[in-house]
């Protein structure tokens, strides 16, 4: 073998010194190189997967509170109908109360013209009673005959229109 440039020895210790070589590294850098890229590999896999269920819980979540929205969306127009069937039961009471305010009032309005109005037509009758007494009186007390009888009820009359205009 030294005819083709090959140390035979030397070439032994060069095998012997690589399997010696590769024997320490394979025990002492490939099995916990190994071990290394075996654990990332594994911690890659369960945060890809931690991701995924991450994702799909967000997702779950984002229907479950799109769902919640769709409820309180429907539970806010139920008391929305709620409230305005409430106003307009309000409503038709507090008109009803009213009206019967005003027909209640306006039967004591009425009661009180009605009263107003016998007292007007009482106090103008006692008015015409005294007048025509004084009428009497001075008929009776000036002459007897038609004519005078008739310019003092005249007279009288107009005085009692006068005083009345001024009242």
């Amino acid at each position: 073998m030294d005819a083709i440039g090959i140390n035979l020895p030397g070439l032994v210790t060069q095998i012997v010194s690589f399997l010696i070589l590769f024997f320490i590294l394979s025990k002492l850098l490939y099995g916990p190189i190994s071990k290394a890229l075996d654990e990332r590999s594994n911690r890659i896999k369960e945060s890809l997967e931690a991701a995924d269920r991450a994702r799909r819980d967000a997702a779950s979540s984002a229907e479950r509170v799109e769902q919640e929205i769709a409820e309180a969306r429907t539970q806010g127009q139920q008391l929305i109908a709620e409230a305005r069937e409430a106003a307009a039961r309000l409503r038709v009471t507090e008109e009803e109360r009213v009206r019967a305010d005003l027909e209640s009032l306006r039967e004591r309005a009425a009661q009180d013209v009605q009263r107003e109005r016998d007292g007007a037509i009482e106090q103008i009758r006692t008015e015409f009673a005294n007048l025509a007494v004084d009428a009497a009186e001075r008929v009776i007390g000036r002459s007897l005959d038609a004519p005078a009888h008739r310019e003092i009820i005249a007279g009288v009359l107009e005085e009692g229109l006068a005083e009345d205009r001024r009242n």
